[in-house]
């Protein structure tokens, strides 16, 4: 495996959701979240397999979630005028608790 294969590889990480779902996202993108950050910066398997099961968040809010680290991740250097990050109502309460969770 060439040098460039390897810094590939760790680019993007694997968050799979309770019921199964895998949304394979940047690497830059998870450091938005505390809670991810510590997994994949540890000595854990999670920085080893560049993976995490998220045992207690579905794919329909874990997909949400994504969106939002991607949102910041797009937003953190720009302080002026952020647009509003939408969330369904039906979702809020759960996407709350993800959000204390993962630390963003």
């Amino acid at each position: 495996m060439s040098q460039g294969d390897s810094s590939a590889d760790s680019e993007y990480v694997l968050l799979v959701s309770s019921d199964g779902y895998e949304y394979s996202i940047l690497r830059k993108a998870a450091m938005v979240s505390g809670t991810l950050q510590r997994m994949f910066e540890g000595a854990g398997l999670e920085s080893q397999s560049k993976r995490v099961d998220l045992k207690d968040i579905n794919g329909i809010l874990l997909e949400k979630v994504c969106e939002y680290l991607y949102y910041n991740l797009k937003h953190q250097n720009n302080p002026g005028n952020i647009p509003e990050f939408d969330v369904p109502p039906e979702m809020a309460l759960e996407l709350l608790v993800a959000s204390d969770f993962l630390d963003v």
